[in-house]
């Protein structure tokens, strides 16, 4: 693929992210904070039942919400996204009133709840649902036909968020706890796939079927997801680290014979993911993969695939070096993803770098794994030409604001500068593996994760993550070599930036320790050669 297309295509890969809005409004804290009417219950578990009206691309159906309550009550907090629309609100029995501000509903409880107590409350909901243009980067429905005039049709809400078609606690921090339930109904002659394992499956009198899918493991709003086609399914099992897991696959029927060939990645992409993060982290749902009618995402335990049963990004190498042609990578970026973000989860959209860095940094890894560090390292340096730099790759705390799309390249550059700086790669691997257990089925924010990496490495990391990740700047050594001293020191840095760097003097490796001030360092020869390793992302200037 040339180059020019595929720096087009990928740039609509991102483009979601970049949507960058500099003054919020009430309706960004409502969506983005912890209100009151939020903090005092604990999300539980949702039991959804959608059914379809194809035709009409009209969805309805409503979300059973189990919850603890944790503190006083007030009134409760559900979101839910127009022109979608609430019908009623039912708990013991009775109606319950409500009012709205912007998606934000508050529900009016008739009885007080004590803390500790267990409730459920049932939303009837209706209505069209947004229609993604871009998907699944401006989020919404997709509603499209196969080649056979076939229905085929999915959602995928990374950026809307789960409130865009049903009421939910749409924030990050509360995930429910017990997992869910969904039951999606439509037209017999397609197939409903969803989260998790298939439960049960009910034909209706009136044509219609209805498929039940169950997560038991906590579930993050965004990855709730249904897809509806005419799917073939096909399975496998893989022996991992704890007992045999399963691997299912929903493809169109037109690409059995070739999906079964292409999704052979799948194991290999586990067996090095389990080697770097630890255990798959919901063995008890299933492994699954679904076609789908756009490029895919990383819906838990559901990954939804559209790459065309090609290796690379729509047959494409994003890294220009082609070490990004010896995998496909919707399959491992939306698999890595099962670990950062389904699993470990961001506390506030603001730290979404956790997500995405770390499994853009999935790639670097599963090529380290399975075709040597060098093919890593290649791919990582090729990804840093990504990189804009136009703002930080934090967000703004609170109101739903994600960073830059830095987030993906620069977020993968920091972390293997972080393995480079520890220089163990056992050491390393312990670390991964580590967040991964300590973090299970959690959500944390950066802060917690920047403290605990440093905690486990005794590094003082304090201020690489501050530049790398609050600053658009780039670390720059500038250096002199002249009659065989070699000086140098660190320029465009925050306070603190002070970590060691690795250089080869006449392919001789040294580490060096800049600061602000300069230092000299005796070397062989005038003629000696002073480079700093590419895998470092700092810039380097002859002064």
């Amino acid at each position: 693929m040339k180059k020019t297309l595929l720096t087009f295509i990928l740039f609509t890969y991102l483009i979601g992210l970049e949507s960058y809005a500099q003054n919020f409004e009430r309706k960004d804290s409502l969506r983005g904070s912890i209100t009151k009417e939020r903090a005092w219950w604990d999300l539980l578990h949702y039991d959804i039942e959608v059914t379809f009206d194809i035709e009409k691309k009209f969805i309805s159906g409503q979300n059973t919400i189990r919850y603890r309550v944790i503190d006083k009550d007030a009134e409760l907090h559900i979101d839910l996204q127009a022109p979608m629309k609430i019908k009623s609100i039912v708990q013991d029995g009775d109606s319950l009133g409500f009012r709205n501000e912007y998606s934000a509903y508050y529900i009016k409880l008739k009885n007080r709840q004590k803390p500790g107590s267990i409730h459920e409350v049932t939303i009837e909901f209706e209505g069209i649902p947004p229609e993604s243009v871009n998907p699944p980067w401006d989020g919404g429905f997709i509603w499209k036909q196969d080649q056979n005039k076939k229905p085929f049709i999915a959602n995928a809400n990374q950026l809307l968020g789960s409130s865009s078609w049903l009421p939910t606690k749409d924030i990050p921090y509360d995930e429910p706890d017990q997992g869910m339930e969904i039951r999606i109904t439509a037209p017999s002659n397609l197939v409903s796939v969803s989260n998790g394992r298939l439960n049960n499956k009910n034909s209706n009198a009136n044509g219609t079927t209805s498929y039940i899918w169950k997560v038991v493991n906590p579930i993050n709003g965004y990855g709730i997801n249904m897809n509806l086609g005419d799917y073939k399914h096909f399975k496998d099992t893989y022996e991992g680290e704890k007992g045999s897991l399963d691997l299912d696959y929903y493809v169109l029927s037109d690409n059995l014979n070739i999906a079964k060939k292409h999704f052979k990645q799948v194991p290999k992409m586990l067996e090095a993911f389990e080697y770097w993060f630890g255990p798959y982290p919901f063995y008890e749902d299933g492994y699954k993969l679904v076609e789908t009618p756009y490029l895919g995402m990383e819906h838990q335990s559901s990954i939804t695939y559209g790459n065309k049963f090609e290796n690379g990004y729509l047959g494409g190498d994003i890294s220009f070096t082609g070490e990004g042609l010896k995998f496909d990578f919707i399959i491992i970026h939306e698999s890595g993803h099962e670990w950062f973000a389904n699993s470990l989860t961001n506390y506030d959209a603001a730290d979404m770098w956790i997500h995405e860095g770390f499994t853009t940094y999935s790639e670097v890894l599963y090529l380290d794994y399975h075709f040597g560090s060098l093919s890593g390292n290649k791919y990582l340096v090729g990804l840093r030409d990504r990189i804009t730099n136009n703002r930080s790759v934090t967000g703004i705390y609170n109101v739903n604001q994600r960073g830059s799309d830095d987030m993906y390249f620069k977020g993968a550059a920091m972390i293997h500068m972080m393995r480079q700086i520890i220089d163990n790669d056992d050491q390393f691997r312990d670390l991964l593996r580590d967040i991964n257990k300590t973090y299970y089925h959690q959500t944390l924010s950066s802060e917690e994760l920047e403290n605990y990496i440093m905690e486990q490495t005794g590094l003082d990391l304090e201020g690489f993550f501050e530049q790398y990740l609050k600053t658009i700047k780039i670390p720059e050594i500038q250096y002199k070599n002249k009659n065989g001293v070699f000086s140098y020191c660190y320029k465009n840095t925050v306070k603190g930036f002070n970590i060691p760097v690795r250089f080869f003097i006449d392919d001789k490796e040294v580490w060096l320790n800049p600061s602000e001030k300069w230092q000299k360092l005796t070397i062989p020869s005038k003629d000696s050669k002073v480079r700093i390793d590419e895998n470092f992302y700092i810039d380097f200037t002859e002064k």
